[in-house]
């Protein structure tokens, strides 16, 4: 049974940013859409019922990983949590137009490559200060994925190991390989992460 991460992650008040698609909503309309309770859904996913309502009402502050686990559970990919509305097949993307998700307090994720059909996932990552992907590890896949770090300093766990990478730093790997990034320098940092094929 996977374990609980209610006291992991805190409540938010949610962002300020008019661009960020409403994540909650999105997964409540696809839990009543696939007629599915929200007692099943949270056993499913390792997390309370109580931690879901607050989740599909925006003020649960949830992780990546739990994020993936409920898109899981939903049989949905973390892309199909974007608005759908944003699907574009041109290659240019107005930083205004970018697709927004938001993991509460902890960070803000901009999809670069919103099209649905394309070989290669991008996002912009920003860590708030302190701000983690999430305490627990995860993964995604099984892609070729590669992390740079465009401000900032991170500590990026990858599987056993702990690096401290600075602007300019990088490092690949696979995306199947449990990972988080945590900000350790008390300032925002901005990652940014490419993927291919997509699997985020």
């Amino acid at each position: 049974m996977a374990r609980n991460r209610d006291n992991s992650e805190a409540l938010s008040a949610g962002s300020e940013d008019s661009n960020e698609f409403d994540v909650g909503s999105r997964l409540r309309r696809i839990r009543l859409a696939r007629q599915l309770t929200l007692s099943k859904v949270a056993k499913a996913a390792g997390i309370s019922e109580g931690f879901l309502s607050q989740i599909e009402r925006g003020v649960g502050n949830a992780s990546i990983a739990t994020l993936r686990s409920v898109a899981g559970v939903l049989g949905v990919e973390m892309r199909d949590l974007f608005d759908e509305s944003t699907d574009q097949r041109h290659a240019v993307l107005h930083r205004s137009d970018r697709p927004v998700l938001s993991f509460g307090e902890m960070g803000t994720k901009f999809l670069l490559t919103p099209a649905l059909d394309r070989n290669l996932e991008v996002f912009v990552t920003e860590l708030n200060p302190f701000g983690t992907t999430g305490e627990e590890l995860y993964t995604h896949g099984d892609s070729e994925e590669f992390l740079l770090v465009l401000d900032g300093v991170i500590e990026f766990h990858l599987a056993e190991e702990v690096f401290t990478l600075g602007s300019e730093d990088s490092v690949c790997f696979r995306s199947s390989t449990p990972h988080r990034a945590k900000e350790v320098a008390g300032q925002l940092a901005r990652l940014l992460f490419a993927v291919t094929p997509p699997s985020f």
